[in-house]
This record gives structure tokens, sequence and C-alpha cells, in this order.
């Protein structure tokens, strides 16, 4: 169930209530024999005079009730008796919706043929079409657009019945609504981009893309999609290196690994859509910056995948032509974002010790420098100080990391040791085992130097 639906489910069961319970929520004998499912008791009392639009405490009609149960006999029945085909319950919700997220279309095909606005909107702006297409209830789909359904119809977070199919990876729904004239290059401009809303500029391509539903987004590009559209900040092969390894942390990338679909993996996505026409080099235009964050501006997916430390991406994006030496606006090259430039939520952030040791000796062999100094006065040993990582500090001691070019405050104003000492944006602890491998590392070079954390 995806994640909006789900919810008008609960509310919607909660206000069906429980038949033992019936007297809590004005049950009447008729949505009793519904929810049993009982066609000749529904018959008998509608026969006796029992009212078909009578609702519960919650406003549930038994035929709201029916289509939750998505029996067409009896939504038959009720509709032949004079139910209301358009009372909704609280928030807006119509027999239509519920029988279009339940998918049996002869339910939706009888209520539209009594009358059931085909258009109707609950308080988001969701109306039956978008119900159907989140969820993937193909033939439900077909039923509402032979009815004339509005495609092009637009949710409060601006989100049609295409871009709901696209996020939950309904690749025969998108098909229908492609067909139907649904454009794959929509873009989307939410009043609101908070919490879990879209990012403004969000596509059916990048929707799919970041909930792992790769087989529907090489569909779309087949179809017509931009596969290096920048609109929502990110290109497709930027958006995959935090679908394949999520961060926990508070930061752009930090929703829930997504569970996808499909029989394409994200390599195998990379391979194919970078064929497809992909850039394997682009840019990003624009991006988050700030305080000790990796600056988003002028990276490329190897930069990002470097960042999250994920080895077999490098390997791959290298295979298909990724330059391992375009570095960000900032200077910030992919050897120091490995190390943890830009990690703020320590221990939260992609990327494991070993992990990042691999990739460090990876970006070696490429011919990165250790010792390579970013606009921000930061390296590779500044970034190893924000994991708090004392083996990435080890490792780079030991392939070269000079002293005289890491230990110095970058701009504002904290060296490493000063980093791993507490000197860094949120809560956070100092370390003592990563402040004694900075030490160890500087005593190495010259036994006889004395270092503080000042």
């Amino acid at each position: 169930m995806n994640r909006i639906f789900a919810i008008a489910t609960v509310v919607l069961l909660l206000c069906l209530g429980h038949p033992g319970h019936a007297e809590n929520v004005a049950w009447t004998e008729l949505h009793r024999a519904v929810q049993q499912q009982s066609v000749a008791d529904v018959a008998r009392l509608i026969q006796q005079g029992a009212d078909p639009s009578a609702a519960n405490l919650y406003g549930v009609t038994p035929l709201l009730l029916a289509c939750q149960l998505g029996s067409h006999p009896l939504v038959e029945q009720l509709l032949a008796a004079g139910a209301d085909p358009n009372r909704s319950i609280a928030g807006g919700q119509t027999p239509l919706m519920t029988a279009a997220r339940t998918g049996d279309p002869r339910c939706v095909e009888l209520l539209i043929q009594a009358g059931a606005d085909v258009d109707a909107t609950e308080r988001r702006g969701q109306t039956a079409l978008m119900w159907a297409a989140a969820e993937g209830n193909t033939a439900a789909v077909d039923a509402l657009l032979h009815r004339d359904a509005d495609w092009k119809t637009k949710t409060n977070q601006d989100f049609t019945a295409m871009l709901f199919a696209a996020r939950e990876g309904h690749l025969q729904t998108c098909q229908r609504l492609v067909d139907a004239g649904a454009d794959v290059n929509q873009t989307m401009a939410p009043s609101n981009t908070s919490g879990r809303n879209p990012r403004k500029g969000m596509t059916a391509l990048m929707l799919a893309v970041e909930s792992g539903h790769f087989e529907l987004a090489l569909w779309l590009v087949q179809n017509g999609a931009n596969p290096n559209d920048q609109s929502s900040g990110y290109t497709p092969l930027h958006a995959v290196t935090w679908v394949r390894k999520t961060d926990r942390g508070d930061n752009v990338e930090g929703d829930p690994a997504p569970r996808g679909s499909g029989s394409v993996n994200s390599l195998q996505f990379v391979e194919r859509i970078v064929a497809a026409g992909a850039d394997v080099n682009a840019t990003l235009k624009r991006g988050p910056s700030g305080r000790a964050k990796l600056n988003r501006k002028g990276a490329t997916p190897f930069l990002l995948a470097a960042k999250t430390a994920d080895l077999p991406l490098i390997e791959t994006l290298l295979r298909l032509g990724a330059s391992p030496t375009i570095n960000n606006v900032d200077d910030c090259n992919p050897l120091m974002a490995a190390a943890g430039i830009g990690v703020v939520a320590v221990g939260e952030e992609a990327g494991t010790e070993s992990e990042v040791l691999a990739v460090i000796d990876r970006m070696v062999q490429l011919g990165l420098d250790v010792n390579h100094v970013d606009k921000n006065g930061e390296t590779a040993m500044h970034g190893a100080a924000y994991r708090n990582y004392p083996l990435v500090v080890a490792k780079l001691s030991s392939l070269g990391a000079k002293s005289s070019v890491w230990n110095q405050k970058n701009q504002y104003g904290w060296t490493p040791v000063m980093i791993a000492s507490g000197k860094r944006p949120g809560s956070f602890k100092p370390s003592p085992e990563t402040i004694a491998a900075l030490n160890l590392a500087m005593d190495s070079e010259d036994p006889s130097k004395l270092t503080s954390a000042h």
C-alpha cells in the first residue's frame, strides 16, 4: 500500500467500525448485511424500506462500504435502490474514489452510470483517477479514462495521476496515461517542499528513480523523458547515489531506502540510461551548500558516489567514461568527498570505515592528490575528522598526507583536530580515538612536535 492512500484506507476502516460494535458507530442492518456481503439480505432489507443512503456515525454509507469491499453486485443493488453515488465522508472521499482504489472496474462503471462525478476531488485535491493510478489498478484507470476522467488534474502538492503512478512504480498504468496524453516530462511545483513532499521540479522519471523503479524509469526515457533533466536539482545518475546507499542523517537524501520494483537493478539502470543518452559526467547547476556541507553545485555522479563510498557504483561509472578529476565549484575532489567532506550527521551517513578506506585507495590509484586543498581550506584529513574515522586518518597519513598541509584552519576556523574535538556543526561529542590518530599522524612526521586541539 502506498504512503498517501494507506492513510485513507486506515481512516475508512476505522469509520466502518466492526459489526460486533454496531451501536458505537450507528450501523444499520443494511450496513451489516453489506459488510457480510449478503446479496439476499441486502435485497430483503431494501424491499422492507431500508435507506440505501443511510450513513453511520462517520458518514459511511452502505454504498461506500460495498465499494471498499469491491463487490459490484452489492454496488449495483444499492444504486438501483437509489443510493447517492456522490455522498462523501469527511475529507471528501467519494464512493468512486473508494472503488477506484479497490480496483474493480465494474464498480467504477456502475457508479459513473449512476451519475458519480468522475472528476470530484477530496480535500487534498485527489481524484478517483489518481487513486486508481497510485494503486496500479489499470483496469479502473481504463474505465475512468473511457469516461473522460481528467488526467491533467493536480493535487494541492502538484501531483497528477501520472506522477502518482510513477512514484509507486506502476509501469502499465503509466503506459495507459501516456497513451491518453500525459506528459512524461511534466515538472512539479509544490507549494510546500518540507517533510516528505517532493522537490520543486520533480518529474515522473525522477520520482521513479528515487523510488527504485528502474525498469519504469528506463521505459519513461524510451518514451521521451529527458535523462539529463536537472529541473529537480539532480539528474537520475546523481539520484542513484543516494538510492543505492541511503543516508540516515538530516540531509537531502534522508529518505528510507525504497522497496523498488521491476527486473532492473541499480547498476544495470546506470549502464542502460547512459546508453540511452545520460551524461555520465553531468555537473549540477545548483544545489545545497553551506557550513561544512559538500557543495552540490558542480558535482558529478562520480563525486556523489565517492561521498557515499560506493565502490561498485564508482567502478561502473568509470567503465562508462566518468572522469575522476572533475571537482565541484569549491574544488573538492572525490577523494576528499570519500574521506568525509560534507559529513554532518556522524555515524549516520553512508560509507563505513572499511568502505571509505577502499575508495580512498582507488582514488589514489586514479591519481588524486591526498594533499589537495579546496577553496574552503579543507583537505581529505578534515574529511576524516568529520567522519570520525581514525583508520582513515592513519590511511591518509600512510599515503603521504602532510601535516604542514592539513593541520591548518579551514575557512570556518577549524583544524582537523579541532573538528574531532567538537568544533563542527550539530551536537557532537569529542572523539578521543580520532584526536589520537591525528596527533600520531603529526608525531610520525615530527616526533618533537607538540599538538593540542587549540
